[in-house]
């Protein structure tokens, strides 16, 4: 007898043999009628037996369902006798049969023979319990009331079990029957047929239903739990969240979410500061108690992510060979050596120093000459990840230093989004056009950027998003500006390389090294297909373009190369073509450009003067005419106040002057003079055009021409003295394009023409100077010759006549 067999039972001591069938996944009860299909061999020759005999078969179920053909010590000792209805033969070979369970049966011993299962069986009954009769009528009330709750919770029973159950009255067949209708486990099911005592099966049936309202009772609450949050969110999440409801109840017993396993182990792995990862835990604490589906727990994951995601320790190798280091800079870029030297200082330092701080650099100079390809060259050279923020236009604080987490929305600044990006916490940061950065009611940006760019303070930079410190030490910034025009407190945090305009002969060597190769791979040309010599390149530089860097010279040759492209597709042209000076013009129409702004005669009254731009040095032309009048100054061409100062300065030089220079020293009362700088449409500004002014307003007076062919640059003071000026290399590359042979500059300036490409020297006469003096005689044609004594006491006989005539009493002398 099996181990859960229950002793309250008497066993018949008529033992009787019946062919067995064993059956997979059911347990047949006494009173229970129910349908079986049978397909194995020997089951069917079992059935073929009992119908021949009296109807009665075993049945019994299988320890293992997936046995095929089961042996005696695989299938339960107990199980029920039943007598066959009907037995129905399928097409498919398989029998339907219907079969009534009558009674439990015990097997004393199997008969196995080559056919089929039979045994020597003796009925189970239980004992004779009068005595017990109202305990068993108070455990079959019980059991019906609780399985009644149970069908009401169980959706896969019909209500129509109950009206059935109504009509049985012995507590041994309601027992039955309630087991057959529960949804319980095979094991469970062949538990409740061994137990023949009628009282411990009602007393197992009570806690089995019991355990099922249980587990009922969860699904309802989960189902319930669903169903609201359904209600706040989208009929879509329907099954997503009856899973997470699922697992919130088996969390409970189990382990938490694996989501909140994910992020504890990342906030384990990634490094992070002493202070990041307690932030990081408490916050991971709070999600926990958070419902998954709450707007709140979504924003601390979003933290959470944001922390884990950020570089705290991951860094890229910095290459340390200077020697492959040059060769790229050199690969990449013509000229410019003041910034590839410096990039070879930092990577020989690092050599020697293990923690050394990036360098902060700021590259100005105007458009085109290459500045943020240089970032990407030095990235390359160091083998840094590159990341570049674009600062043009940007007007809010949040965007280098985030928004705080009370922002619906809110983010991090750009600086930690873009290292979380490149994922290491070394690269080379670009910040582009720091010079374009505003400011209004959201705050001041520039400001913003004194945290990041500070070697001393980077090292602790706060995110408003963040909330913790993270270093930015090791980050090496470049920052790129077309004029110095930065707040000076942020300047002085950075080390300024000016990268000056090109020359002619370095535009020449960029656009036939990488300007053309690069535009003939663009235009899909072949090197047998096109030749462009350096005298062609030369006047398209001279005649076609006018700029400090190179971006009109590379859009003037990808214009040439796709007229090309278009002739040989359509058949115009032969396959080889060569670009010479002479066909230019057919390729990029008439020239835009006179080669040499500067006059080709000697004009009175006309100064060439020297200025610097964002898009780099340029001629500027002073014009002054001196017309019968009333002592009146005036000025156009759009000048702002440091020049108009410079034209008053200058008119105060020329009376203070008037005896030496041979002028009149009352002309100030009988002449008026007009200072014009063409190109009226643009505003100028600026001191260096002192001398300049000067220059003009005596050759307008004295009649005597200016050299066309000499420039001059400068500040001037009320006693004649030249000061100095910035932007030389620009203003003296201005001088050389338009065919300037003299340039005079400030003496203090000498010292700056060690920077000066030689070829430039070498092709202009630079004469420093210290006092006008010096300046007219090298710019007018011939010097004035001062009054005699007899027209100085001519000139001031007439002021004191003058002044009787008034009735003012004249001066003594």
């Amino acid at each position: 007898m099996s181990e859960k067999q229950t002793p309250v039972e008497s066993i018949e001591q008529a033992a009787m043999t019946v062919p067995v069938l064993p059956l997979r996944d059911v347990v047949v009860y006494p009173h229970m009628v129910i349908p079986l299909f049978v397909g194995r061999e020997k089951s069917i020759k079992a059935l073929d037996a009992a119908m021949s005999d009296d109807k009665q078969i075993l049945l019994v179920a299988q320890k293992s369902a997936e046995l095929d053909d089961p042996g005696i010590d695989e299938i339960h000792q107990i199980g029920t006798l039943s007598t066959i209805l009907q037995l129905l033969k399928l097409p498919d070979g398989t029998i339907k049969v219907l079969v009534e369970g009558v009674e439990r049966a015990h097997v004393e011993m199997f008969l196995e023979d080559e056919d089929y299962f039979s045994a020597q069986i003796s009925l189970l009954k239980p004992e004779d319990q009068t005595e017990d009769e109202k305990e068993i009528d108070a455990l079959a009330r019980s059991v019906t009331n609780l399985f009644e709750q149970y069908v009401k919770l169980n959706k896969k029973i019909p209500p129509e079990v109950l009206t059935s159950l109504a009509g049985i009255d012995e507590p041994t067949r309601l027992a039955d029957t309630i087991a057959a209708h529960m949804s319980l486990r095979l094991d469970e099911k062949q538990h409740v047929l061994e137990i023949s005592g009628v009282r411990e099966r009602l007393e197992h049936l009570i806690t089995l239903i019991e355990s099922e309202l249980d587990v009922l009772q969860i699904e309802k609450r989960i189902r319930g739990r669903v169903k609201q949050q359904m209600e706040k969110s989208q009929r879509e999440y329907y099954l997503n969240e009856q899973m997470k409801a699922i697992q919130k109840e088996l969390g409970e017993i189990d382990e938490a979410p694996d989501e909140v396993g994910e992020l504890a182990e990342k906030i384990e792995k990634v490094g992070m500061s002493k202070e990041a990862k307690k932030k990081a835990t408490s916050e991971l604490n709070k999600l926990k108690m958070m419902s998954p589906m709450s707007a709140e727990a979504t924003v601390v994951r979003n933290y959470i992510d944001w922390l884990v995601g950020v570089p705290w320790k991951k860094k890229s190798k910095v290459r340390k060979d200077l020697a492959a280091a040059e060769k790229i800079l050199e690969e990449d870029h013509y000229g410019l050596e003041k910034v590839k030297e410096r990039i070879i200082e930092f990577l020989a330092v690092q050599q020697r120093v293990q923690k050394s701080k990036g360098p902060i650099l700021c590259l100005v100079g105007p458009p085109g000459v290459g500045k943020t390809s240089i970032g990407k060259s030095i990235a390359r050279a160091t083998k840094r990840k590159f990341t570049r923020m674009s600062l043009g236009g940007v007007r809010d604080e949040a965007e280098i230093r985030g928004h705080r987490r009370t922002y619906i929305g809110s983010l991090p600044g750009k600086i930690i989004q873009n290292l979380s990006k490149v994922g290491v916490r070394n690269p080379l940061f670009l910040f582009d056009e720091i010079d374009k950065m505003a400011m209004d009611f959201r705050g001041d940006p520039a400001s913003a950027m004194l945290e990041v760019l500070d070697p001393e303070q980077n090292h602790t930079f706060g995110d408003h998003y963040l909330e913790v410190d993270f270093d930015l030490s090791d980050v090496m910034f470049v920052a790129t500006s077309n004029s110095l025009n930065i707040p000076g407190p942020l300047l002085d945090r950075m080390e300024v390389i000016r990268l000056p305009g090109y020359t002619e002969d370095e535009k020449k060597n960029i656009a036939m090294r990488y300007l053309v190769p690069k535009q003939l791979k663009a235009n899909g040309l072949k090197d047998g297909e096109i030749h462009i010599g350096d005298a062609a390149v030369r006047d398209i530089i001279r005649f076609y373009t006018r700029e400090a860097g190179v971006r009109n010279l590379e859009r003037e040759i990808s214009k040439i190369f796709r007229k090309v492209v278009k002739s040989i597709v359509l058949g115009e042209s032969k396959e080889h073509i060569s670009i010479t000076p002479r066909v230019l013009q057919k390729y990029l129409g008439v020239k835009r450009f006179r080669y040499g702004l500067a006059e080709e005669n000697d004009q009175v009254g006309q100064v060439t003067g020297l200025a610097w731009t964002e898009v780099g040095g340029e001629l500027l032309t002073i014009e002054a005419v001196v017309v019968p009048g009333k002592g009146k100054t005036r000025h156009t061409g759009q000048l702002e106040d440091v020049m108009q100062e410079s034209i008053q300065v200058a008119h105060t030089i020329v009376r203070s002057r008037a005896e030496i220079l041979g002028i009149a020293a009352d002309f100030y009362e009988k002449f008026d003079i007009h200072i014009h700088v063409p190109e009226g449409a643009v505003k100028k500004d600026g001191p260096s055009a002192g001398v300049g002014m000067t220059t003009a307003i005596v050759s307008a007076l004295t009649k005597i021409p200016v050299r066309a062919d000499v420039a001059m640059t400068g500040e001037i003071t009320l006693r004649g003295e030249i000061l100095p000026i910035g932007g030389l290399k620009e203003k003296l590359l201005a001088a050389h394009r338009g065919e300037i042979k003299t340039v005079m500059i400030p003496k203090e300036n000498e010292k700056d023409l060690t920077e000066i490409p030689k070829n430039i020297k070498q092709k202009l006469e630079i004469i420093p100077v210290q006092w006008i003096d010096e300046v007219l005689q090298v710019a007018l044609v011939r010097m004035p010759e001062p009054l005699s004594d007899s027209e100085v006491v001519d000139t001031i006989a007439a002021k004191r006549k003058k002044s009787a005539s008034k009735g003012k009493p004249a001066q003594a002398h």
